[in-house]
């Protein structure tokens, strides 16, 4: 077996895996694959992609994740392409699907598990301790039989487990051929020291523990994720298991931009180094944001709006005299964008080409619009027309939600782009919107229709769901304003699902998940549910390509479920 470096701190991103299952964090094929080639060039070593039994649609993301991203060495220099994650249960259906689809990167990994907590083995599993030890070293050597030698193996809800049957488990897995022991903190419960200690005993006291690198997985349910992973590297953990912004199931995961930042800042305190290209932390953190819909707080740390942000008079001060004062480390370190307003209703169109190239050079967009010229002149009326609105200039943040909604509008070619809107409401009158949509289900006719609603977002709403012929249930609307001021961008992220009834489809119906009666809800509960994003420094239209861009993505997996693309059967 290959040396350990004991120094060397491996990131492992569970993103793609446990950050998606985030509720309405549903991310699809692109997307997915999008995000995994940032990660990539972040430095992540480890991407757990997906996991492959879940459905077709898993799979296939792992799979293309494996064979288009797995191979990419751009960035990295660890001088290693990043390991190609897949999640399996203690299961040989799960672990054969996984393989499937992991095989084709060069470097890959099957991560199983299997429960090991009293709680876990007499309510949830109903088997013995001597039977979750058969099972898991039987996992473990049938992933080994399949050729794969880099392995992972979790006893899910170790912070509760028996720390002696913790030991007993982990030992037998290590002579199976397990490599990696990931010790999850499964509902976040321990404190750091209980964590910190739970892993030194495991590391003092397993046979063998010198011959895998042990691992943490913490949950931020009790806010101390970010704490209790620092806790077990400072006892011998050295992979740390994270999501990008800590997003993941209930309150989330351990954030990768805090451990990647905390232990670079104290390198000696902790001993270890990681390879981790700071400067790329903000423009993943935008991604996911952008992609899961999943809006971060301004006080989060190190990628939040007002992480670098200082408005006390005694700060503001200190910081114009000498930014050490009150800044441990500089925005530039993590990639936040400099924010000065270039740009503005005066400024030409080769200027605006030079900065749009400027800020998306070494990222992920598709960059072809910048060379098309009918398409780069479309996104420049755009920046005119927000200029002509703006007060005091257009700033990078404001661009970044301009290129991303004109590419959301190319995708979207397929079905229906906003035309227009026009909107009565008041505190006398009853909320009424007019909508147009260009239809290219109809050759790209204009069609129009209007309705009233209990506000304007809703009248809207209603219309476009007439227009398309759809009834749907609002599950979430979120309203961010981009940059500060009267006349910031304003994003808007909807969450969307069709009603399951089909009664007066033709009205197009908009129920809203908080009116909803309780029957209703739990009726819809296991609807799939779509995510649309728009941005407008009118929030109205914002509103309004939010939710036609959800539409979009809802007629867009009809039209695959109408290919029999239908989930695998996970109860083997």
């Amino acid at each position: 077996m290959a040396n350990i470096d004991k120094n060397k701190l491996v990131f492992f991103d569970t993103t793609l895996r446990d950050g998606e299952q985030s509720p309405g964090a549903t991310l699809n094929v692109d997307e997915k694959i999008e995000i995994a080639k940032q990660l990539s060039a972040l430095g992540v070593d480890v991407c757990e992609a997906g996991f492959p039994i879940a459905s077709n649609g898993d799979f296939e993301a792992v799979k293309r994740i494996a064979q288009e991203v797995g191979p990419l060495m751009n960035g990295r220099t660890s001088g290693k392409p990043m390991v190609i994650c897949g999640l399996a249960r203690a299961v040989e259906g799960d672990i054969k699907r996984a393989y499937e689809a992991v095989k084709y990167a060069p470097c890959h990994r099957i991560h199983t598990f299997l429960a090991s907590s009293d709680i876990h083995l007499k309510n949830k599993l109903k088997i013995t301790r001597k039977q979750c030890i058969e099972k898991s070293v039987a996992a473990v050597k049938l992933i080994k039989s399949l050729g794969v030698d880099d392995i992972e193996f979790s006893p899910e809800d170790a912070g509760r487990s028996d720390k002696d049957f913790l030991v007993e488990l982990l030992t037998e897995v290590i002579k199976a051929g397990a490599t990696t022991l990931n010790i999850p903190d499964t509902v976040g419960y321990l404190m750091p020291e209980q964590y910190g200690e739970l892993i030194n005993y495991l590391v003092t006291k397993t046979p063998g523990a010198d011959t895998v690198t042990w691992s943490t997985h913490c949950h931020n349910d009790l806010g101390l994720a970010t704490a209790n992973t620092l806790a077990g590297v400072r006892n011998g953990a050295r992979q740390v298991e994270v999501t990008i912004n800590g997003i993941g199931e209930r309150a989330g995961n351990t954030a990768l931009e805090e451990i990647a930042l905390s232990t670079y800042m104290h390198k000696n305190f902790f001993n270890v180094y990681h390879h981790i290209n700071t400067t790329h932390i903000y423009s993943i953190s935008q991604l996911v944001i952008k992609r899961t819909g999943m809006i971060i707080q301004a006080n989060k740390a190190i990628v939040g709006a007002n992480a670098f942000a200082h408005e006390s008079g005694i700060h503001q001060d200190g910081v114009l005299k000498c930014k050490e004062t009150y800044e441990i480390m500089s925005p530039d370190l993590v990639g936040v964008p400099s924010n000065l307003l270039v740009l503005g209703k005066h400024s030409g169109r080769n200027a605006f080409r030079t900065r749009i190239e400027t800020l998306l050079k070494d990222s992920n967009y598709d960059t072809k619009f910048i060379e098309n010229d009918e398409e780069f002149n479309k996104l420049f009326r755009n920046f005119k027309k927000l200029a002509d609105s703006k007060k005091k200039g257009v700033t990078d943040q404001d661009l970044y939600a301009l290129v991303d909604d004109f590419l959301n509008i190319k995708k979207c070619n397929e079905f229906y782009i906003l035309k227009s809107i026009h909107v009565t409401s008041g505190t006398n009158t009853i909320p009424t919107a007019t909508v147009q949509l260009i239809d290219f289900t109809e050759n790209g006719n204009i069609i129009t229709d209007a309705h009233i609603g209990h506000g304007s977002v809703h009248a809207i709403f209603q219309a476009i769901n007439r227009l398309v012929c759809v009834n749907s249930v609002l599950r979430t609307y979120e309203l961010k304003a981009i940059t500060e001021g009267s006349d910031a961008m304003g994003r808007v992220v909807v969450r969307i699902s069709e009603q399951n009834d089909q009664k007066n489809n033709s009205s197009g119906n908009v129920a809203i998940l908080g009116e909803m009666k309780e029957k209703e809800r739990l009726g819809n509960k296991t609807a799939d549910v779509y995510r649309g994003e728009g941005a407008d420094n009118d929030v109205l239209v914002a509103s309004a390509k939010a939710y036609v861009n959800a539409i979009n993505r809802l007629m867009s997996a009809k039209n695959r479920q109408n290919g029999s693309n239908n989930n695998i059967d996970t109860n083997n």
